[in-house]
């Protein structure tokens, strides 16, 4: 059975901006670490070379990165904030008092929340899944992958505005 990856939605500047990540990476990225491991290789014995082995890795990190943009934005839904309606929903930023700590967070992909310092709960966690499709006022709960029971009460959900 082949596995489904939900659409993650995007604000359009977040969409923008791993656009020009990915385009970076794919470009001039890959150019620079092919240059720095070929300068590596021409220092010799390769078995202990450290410059050689760190370039590599940063290779492999680099290459993970645009593997995980590239299906990131493959399955983006990019738009406008979801509606001011009280409904939680990817996109919106949830005040809610969960295990007796109220917080703040956006539900949906820490990308779209990058540089804000906001905490994000993706709609797939246990938080996220127990508060989906629920308004304010109204308390729920989720249990946890340790088996304990998790009291939400939601209070506000508002949409993410940058």
């Amino acid at each position: 059975m082949a596995e489904t990856t939900a659409a993650t939605w995007l604000t359009q500047e977040a969409h923008d901006r791993l656009r020009a990540e990915l385009d970076h990476l794919k470009g001039e990225g890959r150019a620079e670490i092919a240059d720095r491991i070929e300068a590596a290789r021409s220092e010799g014995d390769l078995k202990e070379n450290g410059g050689y082995h760190a370039a590599r890795e940063e290779q492999a990190k680099q290459e993970a990165r645009i593997r995980q943009l590239e299906e990131l934005l493959r399955n983006a839904v990019v738009g406008e904030a979801p509606p001011d309606d009280g409904v939680v929903e990817p996109g919106m930023v949830v005040t809610a008092t969960v295990a007796g700590d109220r917080m703040t967070f956006l539900v949906g992909s820490r990308e779209v929340a990058e540089g804000t310092g906001m905490e994000v709960f993706s709609e797939k966690s246990p938080l996220g899944s127990a508060i989906v499709g629920r308004s304010a006022g109204e308390t729920t709960s989720y249990t946890t992958p340790t088996g304990a029971t998790i009291e939400v009460v939601i209070h506000d959900a508002k949409p993410f505005v940058h």
